[in-house]
């Protein structure tokens, strides 16, 4: 008697989605995503779009975090020059939305090659503090560039439209939102599947012997740099046009800190890591805002310092996934999907994953 999943073609074997459970679970959730919209309300459709911006910024970072081993801390940095290129090119020149949302994807991933030349040389704690440079030295250039920037005030992007429909109310940027992140996603998956995906995972794990190989290590850190700066800039150009403002301090240190918390969160090395960190993070606060509200009549006193809680338990978050499951959110949904595979076969537990 045959049990388990097994493939008599290649093609079956290589599918994204090979296993018959996997596929049912991607109808189920296109399906909440289908009907979701249609049933929350405008702020749970607000939350739902900075999900899905910070997810395809996610995916870029653990690109070049994540699956090629470098370390970023400029990730606002490159959303900035994302978000200030589309909306400037916009406002000032007239340039379609769409075409500048792909410029501005273009001009970040030239930004993130230049930024990641030290690489060639640093790695680690030196390539970290190289990356802060760039995010000290964007930063400096957003405030005090006044005549393109406009310096510490904020600049008025139009509204995008498409066939004369206006793109950013909630509802209809949900679903420009929500493609984009999918398409990230799709790309990613498939990148990680290629000759050039591999060779970055190779650099991740021991870069001297990628070399020995044949791999090019130099030039594929500045792939990886180029590439992820490539989707944070999409991820800046999505907020700017949905927010149709755009201001420095949106793109602080601190949005730097939050994304690497994302996919350290939710797992190094993995896309649905990217989405599980990026809902996590992006929905911590609102959570306990609306924790606060309905606990304010039984315990205002609680009530009252759940506000002030909120970075805290940020930083409890990150510090509990560091101890007891480093590899995040991805690796726990793992475990449970091993679990209910061998049940009720316990010690078989972990082996189905191994197979």
């Amino acid at each position: 008697m045959e049990c388990g999943v097994f493939h008599t073609r290649y093609e079956s074997d290589m599918g994204l989605r090979p296993r018959p459970a996997q596929r049912i679970r991607l109808a189920a959730l296109a399906l909440f995503v289908l009907v979701f919209p249609f049933l929350a309300s405008t702020y749970w459709l607000d939350l739902a779009n900075q999900v899905a911006i910070a997810t395809v910024g996610a995916i870029g970072l653990n690109i070049l975090v994540g699956y090629t081993g470098q370390i970023s801390l400029g990730q606002g940095a490159f959303m900035a020059i994302g978000a200030y290129t589309a909306g400037l090119l916009t406002l000032n020149f007239g340039v379609p939305w769409g075409a500048s949302v792909f410029c501005a994807c273009i001009l970040t991933a030239v930004a993130g090659t230049f930024f990641g030349l030290p690489s060639l040389r640093l790695k680690g704690l030196y390539l970290a503090i190289a990356t802060l440079a760039a995010q000290e030295i964007v930063e400096w250039a957003m405030t005090h560039w006044t005549a393109v920037t406009g310096g510490t005030e904020a600049i008025v992007v139009p509204a995008p439209r498409l066939f004369g429909l206006r793109l950013n109310s909630t509802f209809n940027f949900y679903w420009l939102a929500v493609l984009t992140a999918a398409g990230t996603a799709l790309f990613a998956a498939n990148l990680f599947r290629s000759r050039i995906g591999r060779a970055f995972e190779a650099v991740r794990d021991q870069d001297v012997a990628a070399s020995v190989i044949g791999v090019d290590v130099f030039r594929t850190k500045l792939l990886a740099f180029a590439t992820s700066s490539f989707f944070v800039g999409l991820a800046g150009a999505m907020i700017a046009f949905y927010r149709n403002i755009v201001t420095w301090e949106r793109f602080t240190l601190n949005t730097s800190i939050v994304y690497l918390a994302m996919i350290i969160v939710g797992g190094l090395g993995s896309i649905r890591g990217s989405f599980l960190g990026a809902a996590l993070i992006t929905l911590l606060p609102a959570l306990i805002t609306n924790l606060g509200r309905a606990i304010q009549d039984t315990a205002p006193e609680a009530a009252s310092l759940l506000p002030y809680a909120q970075q805290a338990v940020f930083g409890i978050v990150i510090i509990l996934f560091l101890i007891f499951e480093p590899r995040g959110l991805s690796k726990l949904w793992d475990n449970v999907k091993d679990y209910f595979h061998v049940w009720p076969f316990a010690y078989r537990r972990g082996e189905s994953r191994a197979n």
